[in-house]
């Protein structure tokens, strides 16, 4: 089966309808990025079966902020009616602050991740493959809507290391390989970065760590280069442009920890990377390098073992 490749919708105004070239297939992720508005009632992101305004819901995705909290609908709507709504009172998306939604299909529910961090599975009630049109509504400004098609089939034969399972909180779990990650590590980011554009590493920080480093690079230097150090208990963030190192950041937290295993998710966005590690946001790092088009090469460095990469 062929998929389609599809582009990004770059800041569109809600409330906001578009298609979903190709419908759904296991293991197609798509990603909303944004910021939710300050003093914010609700909003709603919905996977919808056409473009009319009695579709059909697959998924219903409902932060609500009520009574200075919050919490988060999920429901199906079929033929004009609403079906029964599972709701869990936590609210991953402040008002006021940006958010990274990802919608994962697999065959029997929508796993979603908030932030970089798997927030629950919604069991399918509606078909996905009728899937076609995704809306967003409500008090939030976007970013990018974002597609990823499913990565290529494995065949079980072809595959030697045994499934890693992602322990909890940790998103989206990993795939099988075929092949192992050889640390230090390079790959090639196909048609380089774009806002919406998230990158996840997986792996075990080795128990005597000294440095771990994650290059996102140009063809004349780094745009970003994250590099929690041990010895000194912090992540140094900065970028190289023609051989000279700018100024260090260094300010903010240490997120890993040795002997551990860890989630890393760079997040593009128009104007910073937003940088989650576990789910939790840990730092944000504004754009040195603004051609993010020509960010194309992501290297991995250090003390670590590495057991998936989504680039």
């Amino acid at each position: 089966m062929a998929f389609y490749q599809q582009q990004p919708f770059y800041n569109p105004k809600t409330p906001f309808k578009g298609s979903i070239q190709g419908g759904l297939q296991v293991g197609k992720i798509i990603t909303i990025s944004g910021r939710v508005l300050p003093h914010a009632n609700r909003f709603d992101v919905n996977l919808q079966c056409g473009s009319h305004s009695q579709a059909d819901i697959a998924l219903h995705f409902n932060p609500r902020y009520e009574n200075g909290s919050g919490y988060v609908v999920h429901n199906t709507s079929q033929k004009g009616n609403w079906g029964s709504e599972e709701r869990k009172y936590d609210n991953p998306f402040p008002s006021g602050q940006p958010f990274n939604l990802q919608i994962l299909v697999t065959q029997d529910a929508y796993k979603i991740s908030t932030n970089g961090g798997h927030f629950m599975d919604f069991r399918h009630r509606v078909a996905f493959s009728q899937v076609d049109t995704i809306s967003v509504n409500g008090k939030v400004e976007l970013n990018s809507i974002g597609f990823q098609n499913p990565a290529p089939f494995i065949p079980p034969q072809a595959i030697f290391l045994p499934q890693f399972a992602t322990p909890p909180g940790y998103g989206f779990p990993a795939y099988p390989t075929a092949t192992a990650y050889t640390v230090p590590y390079k790959t090639v980011i196909n048609g380089g970065l774009y806002p919406g554009k998230n990158i996840t590493i997986q792996g075990i920080i080795n128990p005597n760590a000294y440095r771990i480093a994650f290059n996102l690079r140009h063809g004349s230097g780094i745009a970003l280069h994250y590099n929690p150090r041990f010895d000194e208990n912090l992540v140094v963030r900065n970028s190289l442009h023609l051989e000279s190192w700018g100024s260090e950041e260094r300010f903010g937290g240490m997120p890993f920890q040795k002997g551990q295993p860890f989630q890393v998710t760079l997040s593009c966005n128009p104007h910073h990377f937003n940088v989650f590690v576990g789910g939790q946001q840990a730092h944000t790092y504004n754009h040195r390098f603004t051609k993010l088009n020509e960010i194309d090469i992501l290297e991995v460095s250090g003390d670590l073992q590495l057991t998936l990469v989504q680039a």
